[in-house]
Protein backbone atom coordinates (compact mmCIF):
# COMPACT_ATOMS: atom_id res chain seq x y z
CA UNK A 1 0.00 0.00 0.00
CA UNK A 2 1.45 3.26 -0.68
CA UNK A 3 1.19 6.65 1.61
CA UNK A 4 -2.05 9.21 1.35
CA UNK A 5 0.66 11.83 2.86
CA UNK A 6 2.22 14.74 0.18
CA UNK A 7 5.07 14.77 2.85
CA UNK A 8 4.76 12.14 5.89
CA UNK A 9 4.35 14.16 8.93
CA UNK A 10 5.35 13.54 12.05
CA UNK A 11 3.80 13.69 15.41
CA UNK A 12 5.88 15.64 16.86
CA UNK A 13 5.08 18.21 13.71
CA UNK A 14 1.19 18.12 14.26
CA UNK A 15 1.52 18.47 17.94
CA UNK A 16 3.59 21.30 17.90
CA UNK A 17 1.32 23.76 15.23
CA UNK A 18 -1.62 22.39 17.29
CA UNK A 19 -0.42 23.65 20.50
CA UNK A 20 -0.29 27.37 20.02
CA UNK A 21 -2.71 28.74 21.75
CA UNK A 22 -5.18 27.04 20.05
CA UNK A 23 -8.79 25.30 21.14
CA UNK A 24 -7.05 21.43 20.50
CA UNK A 25 -4.76 23.49 23.28
CA UNK A 26 -7.34 23.96 25.54
CA UNK A 27 -9.25 20.86 25.77
CA UNK A 28 -6.34 18.39 25.44
CA UNK A 29 -6.36 17.45 21.79
CA UNK A 30 -2.82 15.57 20.96
CA UNK A 31 -2.19 13.51 17.75
CA UNK A 32 -0.42 10.33 19.15
CA UNK A 33 0.60 8.50 15.54
CA UNK A 34 0.72 8.62 11.76
CA UNK A 35 0.09 5.54 9.78
CA UNK A 36 0.33 5.09 6.14
CA UNK A 37 -3.37 5.88 5.28
CA UNK A 38 -4.46 7.47 8.61
CA UNK A 39 -3.85 10.04 11.46
CA UNK A 40 -5.17 9.21 15.21
CA UNK A 41 -5.23 11.52 17.91
CA UNK A 42 -6.40 11.58 21.53
CA UNK A 43 -8.57 14.06 23.47
CA UNK A 44 -9.10 13.63 27.33
CA UNK A 45 -12.67 13.27 29.23
CA UNK A 46 -12.57 15.40 31.89
CA UNK A 47 -13.63 18.94 32.99
CA UNK A 48 -12.71 20.49 29.87
CA UNK A 49 -14.26 18.64 27.31
CA UNK A 50 -17.57 17.40 29.73
CA UNK A 51 -21.15 19.14 29.01
CA UNK A 52 -23.13 19.57 32.46
CA UNK A 53 -24.31 15.77 33.01
CA UNK A 54 -20.55 14.95 33.20
CA UNK A 55 -19.95 13.27 29.52
CA UNK A 56 -18.34 14.19 26.40
CA UNK A 57 -19.83 17.42 24.82
CA UNK A 58 -21.00 16.31 21.54
CA UNK A 59 -19.00 19.76 20.33
CA UNK A 60 -15.64 18.33 22.11
CA UNK A 61 -15.74 15.18 19.43
CA UNK A 62 -16.75 17.06 16.54
CA UNK A 63 -13.60 19.21 17.51
CA UNK A 64 -11.36 16.41 18.32
CA UNK A 65 -12.79 15.14 14.48
CA UNK A 66 -12.40 18.09 12.98
CA UNK A 67 -8.29 18.67 14.24
CA UNK A 68 -7.45 15.17 13.17
CA UNK A 69 -9.67 15.45 9.51
CA UNK A 70 -8.29 18.98 8.92
CA UNK A 71 -4.78 17.79 9.97
CA UNK A 72 -4.44 15.21 7.90
CA UNK A 73 -6.13 16.56 4.57
CA UNK A 74 -3.79 19.58 4.96
CA UNK A 75 -0.82 16.56 5.17
CA UNK A 76 -2.01 15.16 2.04
CA UNK A 77 -1.21 18.16 -0.21
CA UNK A 78 1.67 20.19 -1.82
CA UNK A 79 1.28 23.36 1.31
CA UNK A 80 2.86 25.04 -1.44
CA UNK A 81 -0.06 25.38 -3.49
CA UNK A 82 -3.12 24.08 -2.01
CA UNK A 83 -4.95 25.10 1.69
CA UNK A 84 -7.64 23.12 2.82
CA UNK A 85 -10.76 24.24 4.48
CA UNK A 86 -13.79 22.45 6.06
CA UNK A 87 -17.02 22.63 4.42
CA UNK A 88 -19.36 20.56 6.69
CA UNK A 89 -18.69 18.31 9.37
CA UNK A 90 -21.34 15.71 10.59
CA UNK A 91 -21.40 13.85 13.74
CA UNK A 92 -23.21 10.55 15.10
CA UNK A 93 -23.10 10.03 19.13
CA UNK A 94 -23.01 6.41 19.79
CA UNK A 95 -21.93 5.78 23.47
CA UNK A 96 -21.49 8.25 26.18
CA UNK A 97 -17.66 8.31 28.29
CA UNK A 98 -17.58 10.00 31.16
CA UNK A 99 -13.89 9.80 32.24
CA UNK A 100 -10.47 8.57 30.48
CA UNK A 101 -9.22 8.99 26.72
CA UNK A 102 -10.96 8.56 23.84
CA UNK A 103 -8.92 8.03 20.75
CA UNK A 104 -9.93 9.36 17.16
CA UNK A 105 -8.73 7.91 13.90
CA UNK A 106 -9.13 9.80 10.36
CA UNK A 107 -9.31 8.29 7.41
CA UNK A 108 -10.10 9.18 3.99
CA UNK A 109 -13.01 8.23 2.22
CA UNK A 110 -12.27 10.33 -0.30
CA UNK A 111 -9.23 12.69 -2.00
CA UNK A 112 -9.67 14.58 -5.37
CA UNK A 113 -8.26 17.41 -6.55
CA UNK A 114 -10.97 19.79 -5.14
CA UNK A 115 -12.47 18.34 -2.25
CA UNK A 116 -11.54 15.25 0.42
CA UNK A 117 -14.14 13.39 2.75
CA UNK A 118 -12.58 11.58 5.91
CA UNK A 119 -13.90 9.33 8.46
CA UNK A 120 -13.43 9.80 12.05
CA UNK A 121 -14.38 7.38 14.51
CA UNK A 122 -13.84 8.52 18.19
CA UNK A 123 -13.64 5.56 20.68
CA UNK A 124 -13.59 5.25 24.60
CA UNK A 125 -10.55 3.07 26.40
CA UNK A 126 -12.15 -0.48 25.50
CA UNK A 127 -12.21 0.19 21.83
CA UNK A 128 -15.93 0.72 22.27
CA UNK A 129 -17.31 3.12 19.37
CA UNK A 130 -18.84 6.49 20.94
CA UNK A 131 -18.60 8.62 18.12
CA UNK A 132 -18.67 8.50 13.85
CA UNK A 133 -17.88 11.89 12.07
CA UNK A 134 -17.88 12.55 8.51
CA UNK A 135 -15.94 15.65 7.18
CA UNK A 136 -15.60 17.23 3.43
CA UNK A 137 -12.57 19.77 3.38
CA UNK A 138 -12.30 21.56 0.07
CA UNK A 139 -8.99 21.75 -1.07
CA UNK A 140 -8.26 25.39 -2.28
CA UNK A 141 -5.33 26.58 -4.55
CA UNK A 142 -3.32 29.28 -2.89
CA UNK A 143 -3.22 32.84 -5.18
CA UNK A 144 0.04 34.02 -5.80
Amino acid sequence: MSSIWHQTPTVAMLNAIMQRGTIMQQIGIEVTEVGEDFLRGTMPADHRTHQPYGVVHGGANVVLAETLGSSAGYCCVDPERFQVYGQEVAATHIRSVSSGIVTGTARPVHLGRTSQVWEIRIEDERGKLTCISKLILAVVEKRA
